[in-house]
């Protein structure tokens, strides 16, 4: 037994010293196997090589730019509104707490954290903000007459349908609430809606139209 323990001692020792300069073939411990899948990055180039050569490729690459150019012309419609049937109107006051130290280019302090601010006591609502959906005429029609409106100030916002199409068609500016950011932030749920100012607070107004 003392020999043994010997024998695995010095086993041990050459083993160490060796590793650096020389690999020990202890034999094989188990059954082998080839490797039967090729290397994971030549699958992928090859297949689109094979893709390339039919066409499927460049096929592949013309619906992804038409999709692009359709996502861009016809965005995504916000979900969860539905055209007023019950009209009403509700106030919103904007003000809100901050949770961080507000500071200059300086680094100098201008709102501490905790500070409450109404924004609207620094920069005023210079327009009315019509939320309608493109896609319906008779909303359509209703921000067309409101635009015309003598001494009308609007900022047209869509919640689907085509902006690119209004401005062409109006020559005036249309923007759209991606992902309903805006409809959220003022609680709308139906349009057309109109967002406007009175005094320190945001006056919605879910209109109906005949």
């Amino acid at each position: 037994m003392l020999e043994m323990k010997r024998q695995l001692a010095v086993l041990g020792a050459l083993a160490i010293h060796l590793a650096p300069a020389a690999a020990i073939d202890l034999g094989t411990l188990g059954p082998t196997y080839p490797i039967a899948e090729p290397h994971l990055l030549e699958m992928i180039q090859q297949r689109l090589r094979d893709k390339e050569r039919s066409g499927e490729l460049q096929r592949l690459m013309e619906a992804a730019r038409s999709r692009g150019a359709a996502a861009v012309r016809r965005p995504p419609a916000v979900p969860g509104l539905k055209p007023t049937q019950a009209p009403r109107t509700y106030y919103l006051d904007p003000t809100f707490t901050l949770d961080r130290n507000i500071v200059d280019a300086q680094g100098r302090l201008m709102f501490a954290a905790g500070t409450r601010k109404n924004p609207l006591e620094i920069v005023s609502l210079s327009r009315r903000l019509l939320f309608f959906d493109g896609r319906d005429v008779r909303q359509v029609e209703r921000a067309r007459q409101l635009t015309l409106e003598p001494g009308s100030k609007v900022k047209l916002i869509l919640t689907g349908g085509s902006y690119l199409d209004l401005m062409k068609a109006w020559k005036v500016p249309v923007y759209f609430d991606q992902h309903g950011l805006l409809v959220r932030r003022f609680g709308i749920r139906q349009v057309p809606a109109i967002v406007s100012q009175e005094g320190l607070r945001l006056r919605i107004d879910e209109v109906l139209v005949p």
